[in-house]
């Protein structure tokens, strides 16, 4: 538990401080920002519990809206993806799997962690950029951010996901 709970904050500070040094200064095309940081809560274990991972989602949240100067956006879609996350791993997550199972190609194969890894990025990219733009006077520019900013945070997840299976 304590070992688990030490590599949990590692990657806290990782993805915190990648995301806020060197993603939130990248705006591919003016409007895509890789999101890296959901791969945070994409890789918890399949039976950890619900409290504590609402309670990182909204703890990475805030800290990111600190640093990004988003207040209370990263911390309501993080801590929403972190609530419908159990149900969502719940349809991908073979029934005769280990409690202890922990989201990968190997554990779920390719096309389901693919499908999982991109049904969490849409819904964390279309709450996050709602919230953040609050209006529907400019929808392409919406559209353009949710789609721009899905599409290379999956990319960016599976190359980290390919990396960590290579070691």
């Amino acid at each position: 538990m304590r070992i688990e709970f030490f590599y949990k904050l590692m990657a806290f500070l990782f993805f915190c401080l990648v995301q806020a040094l060197v993603f939130n200064q990248m705006h591919v095309l003016g409007f895509a920002t890789p999101l890296l940081y959901v791969y945070f809560i994409i890789k918890f274990r399949y039976n950890y519990p619900h409290w504590g991972l609402m309670l990182w989602g909204f703890v990475m949240g805030v800290t990111l809206d600190t640093f990004s100067n988003t207040p209370g956006v990263a911390s309501a879609s993080m801590t929403l993806l972190s609530a419908v996350r159990p149900a969502l791993l719940a349809l991908f997550v073979p029934r005769d799997s280990s409690p202890e199972l922990v989201p990968s190609f190997s554990s779920l194969g390719t096309a389901r962690f693919v499908y999982y890894t991109m049904m969490m990025v849409i819904i964390y990219c279309v709450v996050f950029f709602s919230l953040e733009m609050f209006t529907i006077f400019n929808v392409l520019y919406w559209a353009e951010s949710i789609l721009g900013s899905m599409a290379l945070t999956v990319v960016l997840i599976l190359v980290m996901e390919n990396v960590r299976r290579g070691k």
